[in-house]
């Protein structure tokens, strides 16, 4: 199968070539004026390798496209909604798409080996196996003859950190799920606990573990029950299938100085790579749940409920502490707000295992290559695909998939784009729905994430932000009684309260979470062996006694020696020095 798709992939590139030189032919008509500012911002700085592109007839007519993606959209709506109609007016592109649901790798492994491809692929790292199964087309020349504004927004360093790989220097999927000179104004995760019993403790410096558990047991200790009388909860963790890794595991590493390597503690100066785990720092990290589940503000059910039931939970104002993202819980969260009840909303804590740690949730990749959208070899018409994503990417369609339609989510004043006050309250207090009708604020998995964009804080050529994640913007989304918990510590963001970029150094990897895995590496089945047995044995050490805390860590540790975990650090380590080499050389 793997050498006929190749086969395939080959003749399909020929093909392509010759698509490629017809449209050249073509471009000496005029432009019917589609995307012209995009065009123009483009064609400013890529005049010689544009002409083509800018010159050719664009053809807008119908064309349902194809597409999976292995992140979940439970709000998509086949491009109906206010901001899609209008992708579709001015691309001619509908697409059907396919979301993931359940593993995304299955459902990656199982297209490459059907040999039948959806015209575009978003598959995250697991591009590999469409890779490998002759799936996917190189997209440079595509980039280069059709595609100025990709070109122009990722520049010369994002279109060298989007190879493959340091043998194989095509591109296969144009980044997506990072933005261009992005800059960080909010921050969604860290420790949260409720404003009202932050309060009541007197708004005190929350910075360790003890801090937080100090907070949770006063306030429990003064009101242990709700109004009804049931029984307030501490602190209750997600653990439902991949859920473990935010509120679980990844927290262990971000309290004790390392940053977000997936599974993996890599040493900024000589890349060397340890399963996060086998640090001393995480287990007593693991410990300190152990005590919290000991002395019972732990929730019981937090590694047998599913995620519904915890965001159900959450909504009925008895949970006073989390450690997850905004986008994990905030569900949960919104219901509380929708009945007006502010207080017991979260606001977020840079909270380490002790004061010689950083937290880490800040610490800075640069510009990250890698996961994205690609086109395969079965796609009907590349072409009209990459110009599809090109549109995307110019400043009109960037604008239109962050800001809206002008006159309908937001107007222009004294030549700058605000959001009015109507429209702020549904994006931030009917979101769902607000998603659902508009296209908009979807950032996990919608529009924003098709094609290459730039970050938060970029302004464009008319000198406004790009996005509506900036100071100003950020600020509005917060209630009286976020700004007041905010002002109570002399902050304006919740991001103020962490240590910032700078404190760090740039990792010149990015993000190992971030790195393709070769479809014939070990990798793949050593990290599904250690996964296993990481998500069975910690939740066991966490609800053990304290005295048995260390014999069952013991032989968790035991058992990943077994299962071999050095070999897999090494070979996570090639890959790592590979990607500095690919990124630097």
């Amino acid at each position: 199968m793997g050498n006929n798709r190749k086969i395939k992939a080959k003749a399909t590139a020929l093909t392509l070539t010759s698509i490629m030189m017809l449209g050249m032919l073509a471009g000496c008509g005029g432009n019917n004026g589609n995307n012209a500012a995009g065009d123009a911002a483009g064609n400013a700085t890529n005049k010689g390798n544009a002409a083509n592109s800018a010159n050719a007839v664009e053809d807008t007519s119908p064309l349902t496209m194809t597409f999976f993606s292995a992140d979940p959209n439970p709000n998509w709506t086949g491009m109906q909604d206010e901001v899609g109609k209008v992708i579709t007016e001015k691309t001619g592109v509908t697409l059907n798409a396919e979301y993931a649901v359940g593993d995304p790798a299955q459902k990656v492994a199982l297209i490459a080996a059907s040999g039948d491809y959806p015209d575009l692929i978003s598959a995250k790292t697991d591009v590999s196996k469409l890779v490998d199964a002759g799936a996917m087309l190189d997209l440079t020349d595509l980039i280069e003859k059709y595609a100025p504004n990709i070109k122009k927004v990722l520049g010369e360093e994002g279109m060298k950190r989007s190879r493959y790989s340091d043998d194989d220097h095509a591109i296969y999927a144009i980044p997506t799920y990072a933005g261009v000179d992005n800059k960080y104004f909010d921050a969604g995760g860290g420790f949260e606990l409720q404003h009202r019993a932050v309060k009541e403790a007197g708004y005190p410096a929350i910075k360790t573990v003890q801090d937080y558990e100090n907070v949770i047991k006063a306030y429990l200790e003064k009101h242990p029950t709700d109004e009804n009388g049931n029984k307030n909860i501490g602190l209750t963790l997600n653990a439902d299938d991949w859920y473990m890794y935010i509120t679980v595991t990844n927290p262990a590493f971000t309290t004790t100085g390392s940053p977000d390597d997936g599974e993996y503690a890599i040493d900024i100066d000589t890349q060397e790579v340890t399963y996060h785990f086998r640090r001393p720092a995480e287990k007593e990290y693991f410990r300190w749940l152990n005590h919290m589940n000991d002395i019972g503000l732990l929730d019981p059910e937090s590694f047998v409920q599913k995620y519904d039931q915890y965001k159900a939970k959450i909504a009925t104002g008895r949970v006073i502490g989390l450690i997850d993202q905004d986008w994990g819980y905030g569900d949960g969260e919104r219901a509380l707000k929708a009945e007006g009840k502010l207080d017991q909303g979260y606001g977020h804590y840079p909270v380490t295992l002790s004061e010689e740690y950083k937290e880490t949730s800040f610490w800075p990749t640069g510009f990250m290559g890698g996961n994205g959208i690609g086109i395969s070899v079965d796609a009907k018409d590349p072409v009209r695909a990459i110009k599809f994503l090109d549109y995307l990417a110019s400043d009109e369609g960037q604008v239109l998939v962050n800001w809206g339609i002008e006159g309908k989510h937001y107007n222009v004043v004294d030549g700058k784009r605000v959001i009015p006050e109507d429209v702020n309250n549904r994006k931030y207090n009917d979101t769902t729905n607000f998603q659902k009708e508009t296209g908009l604020g979807n950032v996990g998995s919608n529009y924003a994430l098709l094609s290459a964009h730039y970050g938060d804080g970029v302004l464009d050529p008319t000198g406004n932000y790009y996005t509506t994640r900036f100071p100003e913007q950020v600020t509005v989304g917060y209630n009286a009684v976020e700004k007041e918990t905010l002002a109570a510590y002399k902050a304006t963001t919740w991001k103020d309260l962490f240590p910032n970029e700078d404190e760090f150094k740039v990792k010149p990897w990015g993000a190992a979470w971030n790195i393709t895995i070769p479809g014939d590496s070990e990798i793949v089945v050593l990290d599904n062996k250690l996964k296993d047995i990481s998500w069975k044995r910690i939740p066991e050490a966490i609800l053990s006694k304290p005295a048995d805390f260390d014999k069952v860590w013991d032989a968790y540790m035991a058992e990943l020696d077994k299962a071999g975990v050095t070999k897999a650090e090494d070979l996570r380590e090639e890959l790592v020095k590979q990607r500095v080499k690919l990124w630097n050389e």
